[in-house]
């Protein structure tokens, strides 16, 4: 392990301790940044499906709704369709939480995000991967260091001093 240790501080040049705290500390944030970025696709992708999915299930029950319109918000109409239009007031109340009043895009608008962000979560997960290993393999030279060194932080300290 102090064998892998050497090697990996000779292969980025750190010959201080400071640099390798350092060097641990970046690799750290670069995996945060990292997993913070990939939280933000994965919600982002995770909003353009529902939506899809609310646009979709808009479309299929508005032309039983246009139909009620057409028929003048007939009792008997809405006595034979009461389950569908309740799906539709659902759909159309879903539509209008995830929109928040905005325009409704284009369902072409919408798969061409959701292609993108699929695409760009894929190459985060890639660096995602690295970053891990990375500051895993930066974290365990630390620590061994600090092995070798006796550098301990205060629990371990008062542990052996007990």
């Amino acid at each position: 392990q102090m064998a892998a240790a050497l090697q990996f501080m000779q292969e980025h040049q750190i010959s201080e301790y400071d640099q390798l705290t350092t060097e641990a500390e970046a690799a750290s944030a670069r995996f945060h940044a990292v997993t913070e970025q990939l939280r933000q696709t994965e919600a982002e992708l995770a909003y353009t499906s529902e939506l899809m999915g609310a646009v979709v299930q808009y479309a299929k029950t508005r032309p039983v709704f246009d139909e009620y319109k057409a028929a003048k918000y007939s009792k008997r109409f809405l006595a034979q369709h009461e389950a569908e239009l309740a799906d539709y007031r659902a759909a159309k109340a879903a539509l209008n939480d995830l929109l928040d009043g905005a325009k409704l895009p284009k369902m072409a608008q919408l798969k061409e995000k959701r292609r993108k962000l699929a695409a760009e979560k894929k190459a985060l997960y890639a660096k995602y991967r690295a970053a891990q290993q990375e500051m895993r393999q930066a974290v365990v030279v630390k620590t061994n260091i600090d092995c070798l060194l006796g550098v301990t932080d205060g629990r371990k300290n008062k542990e052996q001093e007990r």
